[in-house]
């Protein structure tokens, strides 16, 4: 049965208690989760999106479906989409029209949630197998990384029409991706040391390299200054590139170098959140960007197993994620005390 499992409200201190990372940790602060499990076992729930009717949608990538969650009523709906389909991450357009990557069928999908109608929008090359993250830009166009194939591309909603870039970094592994306030797509290359920039009217690409040839950025956000935040899966770090200067700057989280950050994003006071993934239960961990420091930390209460993505919902001041335990989970966050 659908349920609304718990509520989980723990203090800083109550977590941290004789530890504290560089950086030094702030204030207290308390978060509240709260988690829905997921009617379709094993199925892992992950990459939700908060459409303009309130309601969560999210994929499962390993059930084969595309689902919403309804939080009032804790009521499910699911879309199957078929064998093979994979579905990775998805988002959802101003007009309640839910886009999702098509990761093991090569294709970007547009979902009608009002018929359950789904249009096709395939990869135009044959080696462009998995779309990876989607994400909008200004137009309403969406922006896209192909992770194994090593490609971003880009999806003309209007049109249908694809167009795909090379990464020239072979093994990139385009992962992550986010828009900045100039209209530009910026992406993790998990494979490598390297983020990378598009310039959106010429489709080039500008490759940034890691301070650490051994980094691994798998996630990245970006704060209203322009800084761009990611989070080094292999060596537990929290970095931030400043575009305008060139510079790095990197803060060890608290878990230390296993603490494999996955997950992030960032809040309505630019505050920047991710998730510890190394360990069960997974953190949520947030990072004050005025501060430079660590401000909170969550165990997860149903474990996470891995928390893949998340969205931070302006409205409401929340940040949903799906778990691989299989629960779709809210995470409260308020004022700095």
């Amino acid at each position: 049965m659908n349920r609304l499992k718990r509520i989980a409200i723990l203090s800083i201190f109550a977590l941290l208690a004789g530890f504290v990372p560089a950086g030094g940790i702030a204030q207290a602060q308390t978060v509240s989760i709260e988690e829905w499990e997921v009617p379709w076992d094993n199925s892992r729930p992950r990459d939700p999106f908060v459409d303009p009717k309130g309601r969560v949608w999210f994929c499962g990538q390993k059930g084969g479906y595309i689902a919403y969650l309804e939080p009032a009523s804790g009521t499910f709906k699911k879309f199957d989409l078929g064998p093979g389909a994979g579905p990775h991450n998805l988002i959802v357009d101003a007009a309640g029209f839910v886009w999702f990557a098509g990761n093991r069928n090569a294709y970007i999908g547009k979902l009608d949630p009002d018929t359950g109608g789904i249009t096709q929008f395939e990869m135009p090359h044959k080696e462009a197998r998995d779309p990876h993250t989607l994400v909008f830009d200004r137009a309403g166009d969406i922006w896209f990384t192909v992770q194994r194939s090593n490609f971003i591309g880009k999806l003309f909603t209007q049109s249908g029409e694809v167009r795909l870039i090379k990464v020239p970094t072979r093994n990139a592994l385009p992962y992550g991706i986010w828009m900045d306030s100039h209209n530009r797509p910026w992406v993790a290359l998990f494979g490598s040391n390297k983020i990378v920039s598009v310039d959106p009217e010429t489709m080039e690409l500008k490759e940034y390299e890691l301070p650490r040839k051994d980094a691994r950025p798998r996630r990245l956000a970006i704060t209203s200054d322009g800084v761009v935040w990611y989070g080094d899966y292999a060596q537990g770090m929290l970095g931030r590139f400043d575009p305008k200067n060139g510079e790095f700057r990197e803060w060890p989280l608290p878990g230390g170098d296993d603490s494999g950050p996955y997950a992030m994003t960032v809040d309505h006071e630019d505050r920047v959140w991710v998730v510890e993934t190394g360990n069960m239960p997974n953190r949520l961990v947030g990072f004050n960007t005025s501060t430079k420091q660590f401000v909170h930390i969550t165990e997860i209460p149903e474990g996470g197993g891995s928390v893949r993505h998340m969205m931070f919902d302006a409205n409401e001041k929340t940040i949903w994620f799906g778990e691989d335990t299989n629960f779709i989970g809210r995470a409260r966050i308020g004022k700095q005390e």
